[in-house]
């Protein structure tokens, strides 16, 4: 997938009027979402991801811990100076579109990955068994 294909599905998904506000908002939850993942998952999705957006994906500084869902969207929101609601629906715009990039098995891993709770952010009901 190019990056004009990717930002035309972020920017269907989430209905933005313009590309650079679809590449606002993939760049936000990309950089976001490279500081959660680590190991094979990490090089698996960036090795998928056009450029731009792999250089922003990877350029970032894997936490220790990855955020909740909830913190995860907070921290978008705060990038994007938006609501956690308008968070929530950027965030889920730009996951889905991510599912649309990697195969199922790539995104299923990665999902493993991440804290309780990622799946609704991906547009998935989340199955797993709450402890």
């Amino acid at each position: 997938m190019t990056w004009h294909i990717l930002l035309q599905q972020v920017r269907d998904l989430g209905r933005y009027h313009t590309n650079q506000e679809a590449e606002r908002v993939v760049h936000a939850v990309l950089a976001t979402l490279g500081g959660q993942l680590i190991g094979e998952e990490r090089c698996d999705l960036a090795a998928a991801l056009p450029e731009p957006a792999r250089t922003t994906f990877a350029s970032q500084i894997p936490l220790t811990q990855p955020l909740d869902p909830h913190a995860f969207v907070d921290t978008v929101a705060s990038t994007l100076d938006a609501t956690t609601d308008a968070a929530r629906w950027h965030t889920g715009a730009v996951l889905a579109a991510l599912t649309n990039l990697a195969d199922e098995p790539l995104t299923g891993r990665v999902l493993t990955q991440l804290p309780h709770g990622y799946a609704l952010l991906y547009g998935r009901a989340d199955l797993t068994a709450a402890a």
